[in-house]
């Protein structure tokens, strides 16, 4: 069976679907792999590297795609490059389905067989495959990373000859996996390290990587079958903002992890709340792509309010692009290799199966997933 890895053009993202170690272990199932000539190149994988794990290198894109089977990506393909894909064949990786429902029609337009990586379920069984969560593992820890670098401070308290230096205090707001590693990561750090969930029940999650759980009273909340926090009304936003604007004021890093599955972030710090914060403080929002938590955070900038620096410096995992890849592509290899058929030597489309599921949302030349059946 023919896998095919081109490059991709996200001027933001050195991020690519397959590294050499992945290719490996296709080609030790069977699989023929083809990758496009330079696709690891920046982030150190050479065309040799690939080849000597099994590859061959396609000069051109002509080349690469013709008599592919399974297009692996990560970044969702513009329509442009959809055209470029040969009619049939299995296309995985992430395709934000909710905000590009053109790509899904062209996809069944086209017979193109599409699993969806942002829909594997968080179950046992699916973990290994779970690119969101491993990519979401990165987000958590770059972000502390970049605060550390863009605050006028240090993070852990220091005993100096001309005084002590008091600790950073930071505050996160979200526990998911990023938020938990972000919590993490500040502790190790040396920070006073604080966190807000809408979910009571992450509070010994964020004790157990070194946290202080702050408690705000909204009533009636929970979480969704992917295990997002559910979305708030209005009223409990408000009452959310007015307790949280207190522990912004004193933090010296705010890091913000909020989202609500298949739809926009949800707005928590206004820019009231930026400009009263000390100057000098730095807020990172990892949910920038899905609308920002941030009043202000612009995807791919940092931009100032009031003297606050606010990071939106997406995609996140980008910034550590090697270690990204690799988890990345452990996962897709994972996926793969759990519905391979070593006989016949193929990817075998179970659509009984409660992955496949959950993650197909194009086949036989329709739109199948039921999230997506219904949209004009």
């Amino acid at each position: 069976m023919r896998v095919v890895v081109g490059r991709e053009g996200h001027p933001r993202d050195r991020r690519v679907p397959l590294v050499p170690g992945g290719v490996e272990k296709l080609v030790q199932l069977g699989a023929q792999v083809v990758v496009e000539k330079g696709l690891g190149a920046h982030i150190g994988y050479s065309d040799e590297d690939y080849r000597k794990a099994g590859a061959e290198v396609a000069e051109d894109r002509g080349e690469l795609f013709s008599g592919a089977e399974i297009v692996l990506r990560l970044n969702p393909p513009s329509l442009e490059e959809v055209d470029e894909l040969p009619e049939g064949c299995m296309l995985i990786g992430f395709l934000e389905p909710f905000q590009h429902r053109d790509l899904l029609d062209l996809l069944a337009r086209r017979h193109i067989t599409a699993l969806c990586m942002e829909l594997i379920p968080r179950t046992t069984v699916a973990q290994k495959m779970d690119a969101l969560s491993s990519q979401a593992n990165l987000a958590g820890y770059v972000s502390v990373i970049l605060a550390a670098e863009a605050l006028d401070k240090i993070f852990p308290m220091m005993s100096t000859p001309a005084g002590t230096i008091p600790p950073a205090r930071v505050f996160v707001i979200g526990a998911g996996v990023a938020g938990l590693q972000a919590i993490a990561t500040a502790k190790r750090l040396g920070a006073i390290v604080e966190a807000y969930d809408t979910r009571p029940v992450v509070e010994e999650q964020v004790r157990s990587v070194g946290g202080r759980f702050v408690k705000i009273d909204l009533g009636e909340t929970g979480e969704t079958e992917q295990g997002y926090a559910k979305e708030l009304t209005p009223e409990q936003l408000a009452r959310q903002r007015e307790a949280m604007a207190r522990f912004c004021e004193r933090a010296d890093v705010v890091i913000t992890t909020a989202q609500v599955f298949g739809k926009q972030a949800p707005r928590i710090v206004t820019r009231d709340m930026v400009e009263r914060m000390r100057r000098g403080s730095v807020i990172v929002d990892l949910a920038v792509e899905t609308g920002g938590n941030v009043e202000g955070s612009q995807p791919g900038e940092i931009v100032s309010c009031g003297g606050v620096k606010i990071i939106g410096l997406s995609p996140f995992p980008a910034r550590v692009a090697l270690d990204a890849s690799r988890v990345y592509s452990s996962n897709l290899v994972n996926l793969i290799s759990h519905y391979w058929d070593k006989e016949a030597k193929r990817f075998v489309l179970r659509t009984d199966d409660q992955i496949i599921r959950s993650c197909l949302v194009t086949h036989q030349g329709a739109v199948v997933h039921h999230w997506f059946q219904d949209q004009a």
